[in-house]
């Protein structure tokens, strides 16, 4: 995990967005772009940006593609940021 990445990721509010909206459940790329009010190629571009830092991971099924959380990547961004707390 490139923890600049994540972060990185993490500072845009629109990919914040996205990542609650992902939240929910799985959801295909032209659901997600309607219920944020997005166009496709604006999510596309934030969508790239989430997949290169591991936060999301698409499936593709018939002629669409489904984007969920990655949680496990979630998880270990949170151990990194507690270990600075020191002893924790």
């Amino acid at each position: 995990m490139a923890v600049s990445e994540v972060l990185a990721a993490l500072a845009d509010e629109t990919r914040r967005k996205i990542l609650l909206k992902l939240k929910e459940g799985k959801i295909n790329s032209g659901d997600l772009a309607i219920a944020l009010e997005m166009t496709p190629q604006a999510l596309s571009y934030h969508l790239s940006k989430l997949k290169k830092a591991d936060l999301i991971y698409e499936t593709k099924y018939k002629n669409f593609i489904y984007y969920e959380l990655n949680l496990s990547i979630l998880d270990e961004t949170i151990l990194w940021m507690n270990s600075l707390r020191g002893g924790q």
